[in-house]
């Protein structure tokens, strides 16, 4: 299988370089030259949230039809680097090292203005049920992937500039984002300065960076608060183990990836911080994930409660969560089954990952941040924790020393 892995990740690395790692997004939409013409409607939220969703929901590209341009995408940069990172530590190769300085660069150029800290946003207009964010808002999520990757190009560059950007990040973290309370103190950041909503995966996201840099920087106030939006999380875990999306009232689902988000954070926390007290939680969300979100054949089911859509978002954060956790190696057969269903099934022969299989169509529009980047980073994970017997697990095994 790790062959089938190996050739498939040169065609998509194939593909990703030719196009610079440029590219359309599920939610571009807004970015439209037409839509943009159109008076009122553009102004008119239900408008542009109908319009957005008509084309992320569309198997057909109709961008080019409208005006809608590939672009870098910040986010899709942070993965990128963090994949390439991987390689480097596989193969110092230079042309790597190449590739990791020419992200390093796009990233600090994208960075949003205006903020308290290093911050990034999306490249284009979003309109969502929650929220409306002008283009480059900066958001929790984006910023806090971007700074997780300076991190990594950190560990094998050294350049302290990066460890500065990152820290820099924890200040937007904790001076612009607003923050949702319990009645104990606890609280979740919302996603962007703009908005309070409380989205569990988001908040974590910023609280494991806020760790991970605690474990680099020794200032205690970063993990003290980051301990408490972990907390605030842990305490909205369902009885079974599961998280809904947030706690909003349209917020009420479960999906598999956002779960994996969710393990994934709270597994690096309890690396950075040493608070085994988090374990708990950890493993009844993992017993819950790895029980209802795959199948023997080897689909990653999107919802808790149904197939359909088949995301590709699903088996890329499933390779990535199993890593982080120290658990690749006890599920191999099921990655592997997942993985030989994944590129059977939504890899184009032009090397690029499809978005979605429903279950009436297939939508194979190559996204580049929500498909190509995901699905970059998650191979160069299973490269790395396949590389040979004697480096199985060493991803989750870094000593991270204060300084």
């Amino acid at each position: 299988m790790k062959n089938r892995v190996q050739e498939s990740f040169e065609e998509l690395k194939a593909f990703c370089e030719s196009q610079e790692f440029k590219g359309y997004d599920p939610y571009d939409g807004l970015t439209s030259r037409f839509f943009r013409t159109l008076p009122v409607i553009n102004k008119n939220n239900l408008a542009r949230l109908i319009w957005i969703q008509s084309f992320k929901r569309s198997p057909v590209n109709l961008r080019p039809l409208v005006g809608i341009s590939k672009d870098y995408n910040p986010k899709a940069l942070g993965l990128f680097l963090s994949g390439y990172v991987l390689l480097y530590k596989l193969d110092q190769r230079n042309d790597y090292l190449d590739r990791i300085n020419f992200f390093i660069e796009k990233i600090q150029a994208l960075s949003s203005a205006g903020y308290c800290g290093k911050c990034w946003g999306y490249n284009f207009d979003w309109e969502s049920r929650a929220f409306f964010l002008p283009k480059y808002t900066p958001t929790i999520v984006v910023s806090a992937y971007v700074a997780n990757a300076l991190l990594d190009a950190f560990e094998i560059i050294s350049d302290d500039r990066l460890l500065s950007a990152a820290r820099s990040t924890c200040d937007f973290i904790l001076k612009d984002l607003n923050r949702i309370y319990d009645e104990n103190g606890n609280f979740i950041f919302s996603y962007s300065k703009l908005d309070k909503s409380p989205v569990y995966n988001a908040s974590l996201l910023g609280s494991r960076l806020l760790a991970r840099v605690y474990s680099l920087t020794g200032e205690d106030f970063l993990l003290k608060e980051a301990g408490k939006s972990v907390v605030y999380v842990c305490n909205a875990q369902r009885s079974d183990g599961s998280w809904s999306y947030g706690n909003l009232p349209f917020h009420q689902w479960t999906d598999n990836f956002h779960t994996g988000f969710n393990l994934e954070c709270i597994s690096d926390f309890i690396e950075y911080s040493g608070d085994l007290t988090f374990n708990v939680f950890l493993q009844k969300g993992f017993t819950y994930y790895i029980n209802t979100f795959f199948t023997p054949e080897g689909v990653a089911k999107y919802y808790n409660n149904s197939t359909y859509p088949i995301d590709i978002h699903a088996p890329a954060q499933f390779i990535i969560t199993l890593s982080k956790l120290g658990k690749f190696h006890d599920n191999l057969q099921l990655v592997n089954s997942v993985l030989d269903y994944t590129i059977t099934h939504m890899q184009s022969p032009k090397g690029f990952f499809y978005y979605q299989i429903n279950k009436y169509f297939t939508s194979k529009i190559p996204y580049m941040r929500w498909s190509q980047a995901w699905m970059f980073y998650a191979l160069c994970r299973y490269l790395s924790e396949t590389r040979d017997n004697k480096n199985a697990g060493i991803l989750n095994k870094h000593i991270y020393q204060k300084r």
